[in-house]
């Protein structure tokens, strides 16, 4: 009991903080800008117009702030592990899906990220990348911050960038369900929006980047969501907030410091991030239909087969399988 209080007072998780850190960022540059230290928002201000294109051609990652610390406390606290099934070859590009989004992508981001599980040492020669909603980018000190751990726009420019790199040796992730699925995103479920995603596959052809489906099991049981099923007024108007300007916000809750029935801590539970075996894609500069959509088949298929491969060692039921929409 005394080691678990411990574990729980030693780390909040970056996921509840990182849309705070966001504001704060935000609010700090805009109120600087108002006292004797206005200089300094002047000054940042500079650097971000000369450093404006960064998040679109590539990142600028920190091997230093990767292996902070604070990613194993968050490691521990879950847990959360990386599960390897087959080797990344360091002479090719590779393009990756990861599935479940979950309410804040926390696999993804502990796993691809950070050293936290020790990605480099599982995958030797790789340098992960996962992208992230562009409007990220637009806050000051916060976007420098997401670019150090191997974060980039969600743009089909920042993934050209990464993907036609020459002599390989680069993983680019795409939380492919996006908003939609995390809205969906509750314990025990597995519900995919993939069926009509198809812009990261046509990516993968025009590139010549082999595909990698990653399954995260347990991403969706670390929080609950106020009840928004299909046809609630709360699902409609976050079907329309995402019509709009392209975000939502599921309303999301698990535990607190303190006590364990209600809070925007998550809760303690295990995410198990299994990376497939590579699909091997040959380089198609201006790839048919036909040829997207038989590609698309082939990975549906794959994560398909890993997710029935692995899930009785996770506690998935046998009966249950992977719905994708």
């Amino acid at each position: 009991m005394n080691e678990c209080w411990e574990q729980d007072m030693d780390i909040i998780p970056q996921t509840t903080l990182i849309y705070a850190f966001y504001l704060v960022c935000c609010i700090v540059f805009i109120g600087l800008l108002f006292t004797r230290f206005w200089m300094i928002s002047i000054l940042y201000a500079i650097w971000w117009y000369l450093d404006r294109d960064t998040p679109w051609q590539g990142d600028r990652q920190s091997a230093f702030i990767r292996r902070w610390t604070i990613w194993k406390y968050t490691k521990d606290y879950f847990p959360i592990s990386l599960v390897k099934t087959a080797e990344l070859d360091p002479s090719r590009n590779y393009l990756a899906g990861f599935h479940p989004h979950g309410v804040l992508a926390t696999g993804a981001f502990t796993n691809l990220c950070t050293e936290g599980t020790g990605f480099s040492s599982i995958f030797p020669g790789i340098r992960s990348h996962l992208m992230m909603l562009h409007w990220c980018f637009w806050a000051p000190v916060f976007r420098d911050c997401i670019m150090s751990v191997g974060l980039v726009s969600s743009d089909k420019e920042s993934a050209a960038h990464i993907l036609s790199r020459k002599g390989g040796g680069n993983l680019l992730s795409i939380v492919v369900g996006g908003v939609q699925e995390a809205l969906s995103a509750r314990p025990g479920t597995y519900k995919l929006v993939l069926r009509n995603r198809k812009g990261f596959i046509r990516l993968a052809l025009m590139h010549g980047a082999d595909l990698v489906p990653i399954f995260s099991f347990g991403e969706n049981d670390i929080y609950d969501q106020v009840e928004n099923s299909p046809g609630s007024w709360l699902r409609w108007f976050q079907d329309q907030l995402h019509k709009s300007i392209r975000i939502s916000i599921p309303l999301f809750y698990g535990r607190g410091v303190f006590q364990y029935s209600f809070g925007l801590m998550p809760y303690r539970r295990p995410i198990t991030t299994v990376v497939g075996k590579p699909i091997e894609v040959q380089k198609t500069p201006h790839p048919s239909q036909e040829e997207v959509d038989r590609l698309h088949q082939r990975y549906m298929k794959e994560l398909e087969n890993l997710f029935e491969a692995h899930k009785l060692k996770y506690n998935v039921p046998r009966d249950q399988h992977l719905e994708i929409c």
